[in-house]
């Protein structure tokens, strides 16, 4: 059993000139690979194997994020099948002088763990254990539950 807490990971991405659209804010495009990225990164941590992209659902562009501020990935897993991995990911932006943040996307992505073949394998349980950890299921599943009454 892994708990829910060791899956948790935060990225920082600068967002440079090439990242940018012609409004100079980071493309969309950009963030969604960003996410992906770094959820990859959660479910693997979680799974033990390589993990890829099953689905993104709803991805929610709240604010953008200029160019010059860093993009700031928030990821972890919050629930798991067999095979399967749920990951709620969030970015926000982040002054880097100031280090002051706001939420610009949120979304939560499904991965499944393949073995060597590329062939589905079972993933651990997950626990939660901590106030830390309930605090994030909390928020993920109440976070899943108003996406979805929204789409």
């Amino acid at each position: 059993m892994i708990d829910i807490e060791e899956t948790y990971i935060e990225n920082r991405t600068l967002v440079n000139p090439n990242d940018t659209n012609n409004y100079d804010m980071a493309h969309g495009g950009n963030v969604m690979k960003w996410m992906d990225e770094v959820g990859a990164m959660s479910a693997m941590r979680f799974a033990g194997q390589t993990c890829v992209t099953a689905r993104m659902e709803s991805v929610n562009f709240h604010q953008p994020i200029p160019r010059g501020d860093a993009a700031l990935i928030e990821s972890y897993v919050y629930a798991a099948g067999r095979t399967s991995v749920k990951v709620r990911l969030r970015v926000f932006r982040e002054d880097p002088l100031t280090g002051d943040t706001e939420l610009t996307t949120e979304s939560y992505f499904v991965y499944v763990a393949v073995d060597e073949d590329g062939d589905p394998t079972p993933v651990p349980e997950l626990e939660t254990n901590t106030e830390y950890g309930r605090e994030l299921l909390e928020a993920a599943v109440e976070g899943e539950k108003q996406t979805n009454d929204h789409d």
